[in-house]
This record gives structure tokens, C-alpha cells and sequence, in this order.
């Protein structure tokens, strides 16, 4: 029996490692055990706990109630009780999601104490070293024993580094098209959210703005929410807000300046997933919705200078405007005036068989 720890703490972890569990109970059960570590990274009842209770995860075996706190504060707290938890209990290896400071966290203390680590997500590069999450996923590379890679750019991206050399790659597919797959179908009827919005589909935009350098800077912000504006004059707006945007908004007395855009409070993972894929156009920071969108079909305005995922891009279904309200206009009315596809680029579904199956030959479990 392989006995794994998977470290979770954002939203997006949280649903990630649904495809993981879900499939541990389907395909390998008795032969690996997961025991799910939430550090409290993201501690707000909207933005985490419900993500459990929807998704049919069971609760955390430890829950480390980090919270808040500095980049350094935060990481510090999480490698101490990472490592406690190691120390204290046998695990084989230890699953690590994408780039946050969580991911962080789990890669310093596992590789101190020699467990292997397993990446999921592994090889995605935005080359903004200013970003955390770059630093985040490189050095998290940079310790793994495995790295699922979850395109062919991301395999690449590891070869030129030479990971390739020193730990093994594989190109996985991507875990949240599994969920996508496996939860799109019922997500309307879980949700029944654009019922009680009165939003009809492919009649809205749907806008997600979290990033702390676009919440932080009040000029970036405000030129994000003056575009925001100027499309809802065209289109109803609905921006589900997170905690960090509410919170700089009041800070700078604009949450009453942009009537137009219609507030509602953090999204449900189902709630999230039927806004999503009956949006016109969704324009957001975040790099999972911009997966979730192309998953779904959707075309995407990214709001970052740059993004760690290039195909998306280079199929012609996200532009890239940064925080510039002249390219955020220029990229909403590109995109919700042409056609656009989207090929399987992220795999085929089974991105999770494939992980669980590569830990198992990791360790010598072929049956």
C-alpha cells in the first residue's frame, strides 16, 4: 500500500485534488491511500470549505489554520507544520498542486526529510521572476522526484531547464479537465445561479480579478474596473469578488464607483463552473479560470502582462491586455466577435489515471 500526503491550500488546489481522490476511490483503491493536508492558506468559509463539501472531498486529516500574513510569515508557518506532520506520521510521497506558496511549503519540508515529492503542474513558466508563483513552481521543479507536466510546451519548458536529467517527466494532461469533464453536466442544476441572477447565456461577461499586483496598484485597478465599466454598457458585467479585490476597492473608496458591474460574492465551485461556461467572454488574472474557459469553450481577456499558459494564446482564444483599459476593450470586442476553437491541447480526461499509475511504477506497485 503507498501511502501518499497531498498538500492543499488555495481554491484551485482544492479542486484539483478532487480528480486525484475521486480517482484513487474508483481505480486504486487498496493499493494507494491519500491523507489530505490543508495548510489554511485560503481560510475564508466561501473559499474553501464549500469547495469540500461540494466536491465530495473528505475533510482534511490536518488542517494547519495558517491564515494570512507576508509571502515569508506565510511559508515559514506552513514548512514548520508540514514538516511536524512528516515527521509524525509514515508517508511514502508527498502531492504537490501548481504554485502557491502551499506548493512551496510542501517542496522544502518533504525534500529536507527526503520524501518524494510528485508536482502536478509541474513545468509551467510565465519568465516573470516578480511573480511568487514563478518562484513557487520553479524551485517546487527543481526538488521533484516526478513532474507531471500537464502540455507539451511545459515538457519542454523542464528539458531546457534539464530537469529531464535528474528527475523523471511525464506529460500527464491536466487534472482540472478531468473535473471539467466530470462536472460541467451537473453544474447548473447544482447551481441554478444564473436563475437567481436573472443572466441569460452568452449574454454576460464574467470577470475574476484577484492578483495582488492588480488589486494592490490602485492605478492598475482602476483601469481594469473603468474597462469593466465601459463593457457593461454593452453587456451585463458579473464579477464574483474576491476577499483581496473587496477589500482594496473600499481602500480606495471605488466599490460604489462602477454601479454598472454586478458584485456578487465568491462563487461555489458549481456556481463558478455554469457562469463560466455560458459566459460570452470571461476576463480574469487567474490562471485556472483561464484553463477552465478554454475548457469550457469560452474565450478568454487576460488581465496579466504575461501568462504561464501560452497555448491558450497561441490558439488564438486569450489576448493578453495586462491592466490597460485600451487593450481590454480591444480584446473583449476581438473576442466576442470571431470564432474561435479549441482543440484538446490539455490532454485527454485522464490525467489523473496516468499520475496515480506513474507514483505506482515510482514505487515498484505494478499490479
Amino acid at each position: 500500500m503507498i501511502n501518499l500526503l497531498t498538500v492543499i491550500g488555495a481554491r484551485p488546489q482544492i479542486i484539483k485534488a478532487a480528480a486525484l481522490s475521486r480517482t484513487i476511490d474508483q481505480h486504486f483503491k487498496g493499493r494507494i491511500t491519500e491523507h489530505l493536508l490543508h495548510t489554511g492558506q485560503h481560510y475564508d468559509q466561501n473559499m474553501s470549505q464549500v469547495f469540500f463539501d461540494e466536491l465530495g472531498i473528505p475533510a482534511p486529516e490536518f488542517n494547519l489554520g495558517v491564515g494570512s500574513g507576508s509571502h515569508g510569515e506565510q511559508t515559514a508557518k506552513m514548512i514548520v507544520g508540514i514538516e511536524s506532520v512528516l515527521c509524525q506520521n509514515h508517508f511514502d510521497g508527498i502531492v504537490l498542486y501548481g504554485d502557491t506558496n502551499s506548493t512551496l511549503a510542501g517542496a522544502v519540508a518533504a525534500s529536507k526529510l527526503q520524501v518524494p515529492i510528485f508536482h502536478i503542474e509541474a513545468g509551467l513558466r510565465s519568465f516573470n521572476m516578480s511573480m511568487p508563483e514563478e518562484v513557487n513552481r520553479i524551485v517546487c521543479d527543481q526538488l521533484s522526484s516526478i513532474l507531471f507536466a500537464p502540455t507539451q510546451t511545459a515538457v519542454d519548458n523542464l528539458r531546457a531547464e534539464g530537469l529531464d536529467r535528474r528527475s523523471k517527466v511525464v506529460k500527464s494532461g491536466d487534472v482540472m479537465y478531468d473535473n471539467c469533464l466530470h462536472f460541467a453536466p451537473m453544474a447548473d442544476a447544482k447551481s441554478g445561479i444564473l436563475g437567481r441572477l436573472g443572466l441569460k447565456a452568452n449574454d454576460y461577461v464574467l470577470a475574476t480579478i484577484h492578483r495582488d499586483f492588480n488589486t494592490d496598484d490602485p492605478i492598475r485597478l482602476r483601469s481594469i474596473f473603468e474597462a469593466l465599466g465601459v463593457i457593461s454598457k454593452m453587456i451585463p458585467v458579473v464579477m464574483p469578488l474576491h476577499p483581496r479585490t473587496k477589500a482594496c476597492l473600499q481602500s480606495m473608496n471605488l466599490d460604489a464607483s462602477y454601479e454598472n458591474i454586478r458584485i456578487i460574492p465568491p462563487a461555489s465551485f458549481f456556481e463558478i463552473l455554469s457562469l463560466q461556461q455560458h459566459a460570452q467572454v470571461v476576463v480574469t488574472d487567474s490562471g485556472g479560470v483561464q484553463k477552465e474557459a478554454f475548457f469550457l469553450e469560452r474565450p478568454c481577456v487576460i488581465i496579466r502582462p504575461e501568462t504561464e499558459w501560452v497555448e491558450i494564446v497561441e490558439q488564438g482564444a486569450g489576448i493578453i491586455a495586462d491592466a490597460n483599459q485600451d487593450r481590454i476593450l480591444e480584446a473583449y470586442r476581438t473576442l466576442s466577435g470571431k470564432k474561435v476553437t479549441f482543440p484538446e491541447l490539455f490532454g485527454t480526461g485522464r490525467a489523473a489515471q496516468v499520475i496515480l499509475k506513474e507514483i505506482e511504477d515510482y514505487f515498484g506497485n505494478n499490479d
